[in-house]
């Protein structure tokens, strides 16, 4: 039957035209696995007009490896989206791709440099231009409001709307002159919940008046192309449905009132803040009717993917979701590829390493900047100048400590979010190969022997002790603490949001970045 199209569980009807149907793909984003192949499901979405993918640590090997995936992505259709997170700092998914080092946003808000914020965005923006990569998840426009805060914390700019505003327009303004697409979030905000929205519902309690809209408004003035909603109820916009979901937060505050009219996309529909109460479907058809343009499915299982794309081609046939709403966030999507794609045919990136001579760049090559084989080069010295510029303490800093044993505490790598699991140790030890010491990943099942253990390997030398969100883990502030009540000589170190108590002598890093624990080695290490 010509122009039509029907479900995948179906076999006979419901039909659909085909530009409907291809418009239904269009807000559709896909997690896939494979790192040099693309599964056999995943060509089918594409061919029937799938928006975009999202890729992960798990589809990245090295640079040449996701130039050519994401050329072969392309090659399957032309105006597909290749997006990624990547914010920097801990969190990011292309470490095996040689991904500029730069620290998280945190240190970027303390040094308070927007100059220096541009030029780390620039490198990250360079190097993802490199790689065919056409959407960048970044940057996050939350404002750490709350202490407690589980899940924004150093991933914000800092706890001042205007502050976090400044650094957000250079941000956006570095990744636009390279040709990739930002896009800020969590839309209207996740930094005054006290919740993860990755495994609850979050709310925001606050009145309207007091919520940090000024952010998006200012990222919405730079010309940012996308956002991404918050799955955070907010009883003064919607008391019923999170904010992805939410018609009035999407349409009536963020089309209607602030003027945004570029792509809004979902944070991930599989966050069980969506799964648990709504499940993946039922949230792709409501974000869809609610003024998502949208909807990520980051799970590598596509039967996700197309339980969300039958869920919305199904609405369209009943009359649930109206076409035009459809359309219209399609045709939003289609005007971003257009301005973002990036050419076929460009090379590989080449990286070098943290901490080249000043003035040094990475040479790749590049759809950037002056057509197919244009040359594209960054500054690889931006991410450990504002590490070190952001490393401080309520003076003075301590003095170096040659020759330490190291106690590094810090939690689990969030599954969503940092890969890396990088430790102070390793960067204290590529300056001091005398130093010694043990990284603790998550509680440890017999706090007393690794308090044990390191007392003992600490006599007679320095010790050092670092927290990581030490407020939201009361293991590491109970080891802390024990450390500390032996030896009260021992030295601080913060590598997370510094807490309250923290007093002289605490050498906070803002950050767990490669970058950042660098630049706190280096205090140590007196280099």
């Amino acid at each position: 039957m010509s122009g039509v199209t029907h479900t995948a569980h179906d076999t006979v009807g419901p039909f659909l035209p085909s530009a409907l149907d291809e418009a239904a793909h269009r807000c559709l984003v896909a997690g896939f696995e494979g790192t040099t192949t693309v599964p056999d499901t995943l060509k089918r979405l594409i061919d029937r007009g799938l928006g975009g993918v999202i890729l992960f640590t798990r589809n990245v090997r090295d640079a040449q490896q996701v130039r050519q995936l994401t050329d072969t992505l392309r090659a399957l259709r032309p105006d597909l989206l290749v997006a990624i997170d990547n914010e920097g700092g801990g969190i990011g998914h292309l470490v095996g791709a040689s991904a500029p080092d730069v620290p998280g946003s945190w240190a970027l808000g303390v040094v308070d440099d927007p100059a220096l914020t541009a030029r780390c965005a620039d490198a990250l923006a360079g190097h993802l231009a490199s790689l065919g990569i056409t959407a960048s998840y970044a940057p996050v426009a939350d404002v750490q409001h709350r202490p407690e805060n589980p899940i924004v914390r150093t991933r914000s700019f800092g706890a001042d709307p205007g502050l976090v505003s400044r650094h957000l327009r250079a941000w956006i303004a570095a990744t636009e002159a390279r040709g990739v697409a930002s896009c800020a979030k969590h839309f209207p905000g996740h930094g005054g919940t006290v919740t993860d929205s990755h495994h609850e519902t979050a709310v925001d309690p606050r009145p309207y008046d007091e919520l940090d809209l000024a952010p998006f408004r200012a990222a919405i003035d730079a010309g940012v192309p996308m956002l991404m909603s918050a799955h955070v109820v907010f009883p003064a916009l919607d008391p019923d449905r999170p904010a992805t979901l939410s018609p009035g937060v999407l349409g009536g505050l963020l089309r209607d009132e602030l003027g945004f009219d570029g792509v809004l996309v979902s944070d991930a529909l599989e966050m069980k803040a969506i799964a648990d109460r709504y499940g993946e479907a039922a949230g792709a058809r409501l974000a869809l009717g609610a003024g998502a343009d949208q909807v990520i499915v980051a799970v590598p299982d596509l039967a996700t993917t197309l339980a969300c794309r039958d869920a919305l081609l199904d609405a369209l046939c009943a009359g649930e979701l109206a076409a035009e709403r459809v359309e219209e966030a399609a045709g939003r999507v289609r005007r971003l590829a257009e301005r973002y794609a990036v050419r076929a045919g460009a090379g590989v990136v080449e990286c070098g390493p943290v901490g080249a001579g000043a003035g040094a760049g990475v040479l790749g090559v590049g759809a950037v900047g002056g057509g197919p084989g244009a040359a594209v080069s960054w500054d690889v010295t931006a991410g450990l100048t504002a590490a070190r510029r952001a490393v401080r303490s309520r003076e003075p800093l301590p003095a170096p400590v040659p020759g330490a044993h190291v106690v590094d505490l810090f939690p689990l790598p969030h599954p969503a979010l940092n890969w890396g699991g990088e430790d102070l140790l390793t960067e204290l030890r590529a300056l001091d190969p005398a130093a010694t010491g043990t990284a603790v990943a998550g509680e440890p099942e017999n706090a007393e022997s690794v308090l044990a253990a390191a007392l003992r390997a600490a006599e007679g030398r320095p010790l050092v002790v670092a927290v990581c969100d030490a407020e939201l883990h009361p293991w590491q502030a109970g080891l802390r603490d024990a450390l500390l009540a032996a030896r009260p000589d021992a030295v601080r170190v913060s590598t997370g949001l510094p807490e309250a108590a923290d007093g002289a002598g605490v050498v906070c890093s803002y950050g767990r970045g490669r970058v950042n624990l660098r630049a706190a080695a280096e205090v140590l290490a007196g280099v």
